[in-house]
């Protein structure tokens, strides 16, 4: 599936902008709460993403129509992105993608419309590791966490200390983050999963690719989210 045919698919879910100001910074998202919300799941953008991902856009619409609450958010500033556009130093900056994001996760807990539910982290690419070291640090607060083509071995010594239940989500033509992850599934907690897609890259850009690692992350979330 290529970004253009995701973008035709793309529904019509009500996505609210929000600011959330976070020690000195404002950090832009885009919210949906569904009536009836089960939880929110948060959504940990990898390297040169941000929260006009076509790619999250699907998949948090997926979610959206599993009951779920969804919240795309940057975790660099407008500025940042524009000087990460020539040095691509922030995107690897795990501690500060971290801190950014349980800066988010604390806004949301704030938040009366969906601070009262349970709450999962989606990290893709660099985020995956981000949203592991925030599980590691907030064990009590999230409650699953998915990795999709995701980088957990950056996260390092936080991955010992992952209490949360997580699903690896990896094609197994992405060879080189294929054994990261093999590797990162060794320290992770016994109720880690690591679930392997046939004939599928690092994008899951095949025909159905993206659908099924949607449908997988949707029921992990529908299994611990409660």
């Amino acid at each position: 599936m290529t970004v253009g045919d995701i973008d035709t698919l793309l529904p019509l879910r009500r996505d609210i902008d929000v600011l959330m100001p976070l020690d000195g910074i404002t950090l832009e998202g885009l919210l949906s709460v569904p009536k009836q919300a089960k939880g929110i799941v948060l959504f940990a953008p990898g390297s040169g993403g941000d929260r006009h991902s076509s790619r999250n856009h699907f998949v948090a619409e997926q979610l959206y129509k599993h009951g779920f609450s969804t919240l795309l958010a940057d975790l660099l500033t407008e500025a940042e992105e524009k000087a990460e556009a020539e040095t691509q130093h922030s995107r690897f900056d795990i501690p500060l993608l971290a801190e950014r994001l349980g800066g988010i996760v604390e806004w949301v807990e704030k938040h009366d419309k969906i601070g009262d539910k349970p709450l999962g982290l989606f990290g893709a690419s660099t985020g995956a590791a981000s949203a592991l070291v925030v599980a590691a640090k907030l064990p009590e607060k999230i409650k699953a966490v998915v990795s999709h083509s995701g980088r957990p071995d950056l996260a390092g010594e936080s991955l010992d200390k992952v209490e949360t239940p997580t699903l690896l989500i990896v094609g197994n033509n992405d060879k080189e983050v294929l054994r990261l992850n093999e590797m990162a599934l060794a320290q992770l907690n016994n109720h880690s999963h690591l679930e392997v897609m046939a004939a599928a890259g690092h994008l899951f850009e095949e025909s159905g690719a993206l659908e099924t690692a949607t449908k997988l992350a949707a029921g992990w979330f529908e299994k611990y989210l409660h």
